[in-house]
């Protein structure tokens, strides 16, 4: 009989503590943890841990460890930009979030087994090769015995390689067969490799359920098409790629068609654009798209946040081009992705006349005005009972949107409006960490974007804090009332 996993004597009360406290005391327990003197790293990989080893994963990818693991990479920098207390509420978020699908008669009880290494001939290459078969076949049992060989073997970015090998095609599947290793992994620079064993289980389980190969497209014969495996493509973006960036970016934020995404890409590669290029133009120019949806699903972030992790892919030396190459003409393959062009409008947003229309404010004002907007939209009252693909945003999303471009046209400090996001972010448990992946996605990509064409991120990350506030926020309610907001 397999015993369930042990984790390391200082984290395992730590994580029990997580598994075994009742939903309704977690949030007030949480807090209590850290104004304790809990480290905010500590109570995040108990986190972790716990609903990794005691939760299971749904048929789907609502439930189990699926979103408080992609989370984690954002809550932990969102907790480091929040003041005070307030740093506390991303954490408290994710740890009640954990405990909540540990407790969900849907996804236990369950146990993660404490599996061993098994190889074939205690040979890379071999086992490697036994992983692909037996991912092909859906055999995820033994994929896990063959991940943790592999993982005393290779470098942590080799063995991402192996699994993007998977996810990637079957990102027209599920955006989260690519997201959730990248996100897993992201998470992992921060606790640490050697919690790999445990926590990367979780997402070599999920991508390699059985799927039906049949539905996958192939982006190979692009790659073949302009040469991008032959030729001596640069890596390195610079000043001399505005125009080019800027081109390509304004070209995918007007297409109507997201299937010739891929064919712009691998042309302007082929054409000299860099590496490090392309990934900026695919992200400036799907904020575009997102801000020209009209979705009112607060998870549909996968736009911003399926461009920000294939911009990080890009900045690793240890991935392959080839897996970099196919991850980035895969975007826009992502259903949550394609959902966007069955609701886009149908030219640019914010329209620039509405914008030239608002009068004219301080920079505090219009963080005054933008603020009251949000907190306006009624908390509880805005689930409709059609599916969620069906929502449409409301009109005052769109406001926000063009107080956001107002605000950054007249060049104001963008700092105080990325707090006041930040916030907001933490109201939200209903998407479960979809809030806040789109914000530190949003934020990043903003750090990351030349000057000329950041500022779309933000106002992304403005319509898409809109979209999310007030649908569910019972988690943010009880832990204002213990921390006295």
């Amino acid at each position: 009989m397999g015993q369930r996993v042990r984790f390391p004597d200082r984290i395992e009360p730590l994580v029990q503590f997580v598994e075994e406290t009742t939903p309704d005391h977690i949030v007030a327990k949480t807090h209590e943890q850290l104004v304790a003197g809990t480290p905010v790293k500590d109570m995040l990989l108990a986190s972790a841990l716990a609903v990794v080893r005691s939760s299971d994963l749904p048929p789907g990818h609502h439930g189990g460890p699926l979103h408080p693991l992609c989370g984690l990479h954002a809550v932990r920098h969102i907790s480091t930009r929040l003041p005070g207390e307030y740093a506390f509420m991303p954490v408290i978020q994710n740890v009640a979030v954990a405990n909540k699908h540990i407790h969900s008669p849907a996804m236990g009880p369950y146990v993660l087994a404490d599996a061993k290494p098994i190889s074939e001939k205690d040979d890379v290459e071999a086992t490697a090769t036994a992983f692909r078969t037996a991912w092909s076949r859906g055999v995820y049992n033994a994929c896990d015995h063959y991940f943790l060989y592999l993982l005393e073997k290779l470098s942590p970015m080799q063995v991402l390689e192996l699994l993007l090998e998977v996810g990637v095609p079957k990102n027209q599947l599920d955006d989260h067969y690519f997201l959730f290793p990248v996100f897993t992994w992201r998470a992992l620079e921060y606790f640490g490799w050697d919690y790999t064993k445990y926590i990367g289980r979780a997402p070599v389980r999920y991508i390699t359920r059985p799927t039906n190969p049949a539905m996958m497209i192939d982006v190979d014969n692009l790659i073949k098409k302009y040469e991008l495996l032959e030729r001596d493509l640069r890596v390195k973006t610079g000043d001399d790629e505005t125009e080019a960036i800027t081109r390509l970016a304004d070209q995918m934020g007007r297409c109507n068609d997201f299937t010739e995404i891929p064919e712009m890409l691998a042309q302007a590669l082929g054409d000299g654009l860099s590496l490090e290029g392309a990934g900026e133009s695919l992200s400036v120019g799907g904020s575009t798209l997102f801000l020209r949806s009209l979705t009112g699903n607060p998870m549909d972030v996968h736009i911003n946040t399926g461009a920000n992790t294939r911009r990080y892919l890009l900045r690793q030396p240890a991935l392959s081009r080839r897996i970099k190459l196919q991850a980035l003409l895969m975007w826009n393959t992502g259903p949550e992705v394609r959902m966007a062009q069955r609701m886009l409008a149908p030219d640019i947003q914010p329209e620039p006349d509405r914008v030239a229309y608002l009068p004219s404010r301080t920079q505090d004002e219009l963080l005054a005005e933008l603020g009251a907007l949000i907190d306006r939209l009624p908390v509880g009252e805005r689930l409709p009972t059609a599916g969620l693909a069906s929502w449409r945003s409301t009109d005052e999303v769109k406001q926000a949107a063009a107080l956001a471009q107002q605000y950054g046209n007249c060049g104001y400090d963008p700092e105080p409006l990325i707090t006041m996001l930040a916030k907001i972010a933490c109201r939200d448990n209903f998407t479960e960490m979809h809030a806040f992946k789109h914000h530190q996605a949003t934020y990043e990509e903003f750090y990351s974007t030349r000057p000329s064409l950041r500022w779309r991120h933000l106002v992304s990350a403005v319509q898409a804090a809109a979209i999310s506030h007030g649908r569910i926020q019972d988690v943010y309610e009880h832990a204002a009332e213990v921390m006295h907001f």
